[in-house]
């Protein structure tokens, strides 16, 4: 399974808005996990089944609690029983498939 998330705080109290100490705290929970995982500036990807990925998710979630009042966590699941390494294999067909061309 791949997941897609972001998470962040509001109700901060941060004047410039920025939420990027509460989302190391995130990134460090997955990272800390030992999953297949990549950080871009939106979201965080992380691979393994079901209930590990999606403790995963909840700790990183109850790490950015710690911020602000609130959280809000933005999910995308790609399920596909059977499969693995799709975290890298899914981008390296992208890129075939482009080079293809």
């Amino acid at each position: 399974m791949l997941v897609a998330f972001s998470v962040a705080p509001s109700g901060t109290g941060r004047e410039d808005g920025s939420v990027h100490d509460a989302v190391a705290a995130a990134v460090r929970v997955v990272r800390e996990s030992g999953l297949p995982n990549r950080t871009t500036s939106m979201f965080t990807e992380l691979e393994g089944e079901w209930d590990e990925v999606f403790d995963v998710v909840r700790r990183a979630t109850e790490a950015v609690a710690a911020y602000g009042s609130r959280v809000s966590l933005v999910l995308k699941a790609d399920i596909r029983p059977g499969y693995t390494g799709e975290l890298d294999a899914k981008v390296e067909r992208l890129e075939r498939a482009l080079d293809a061309e």
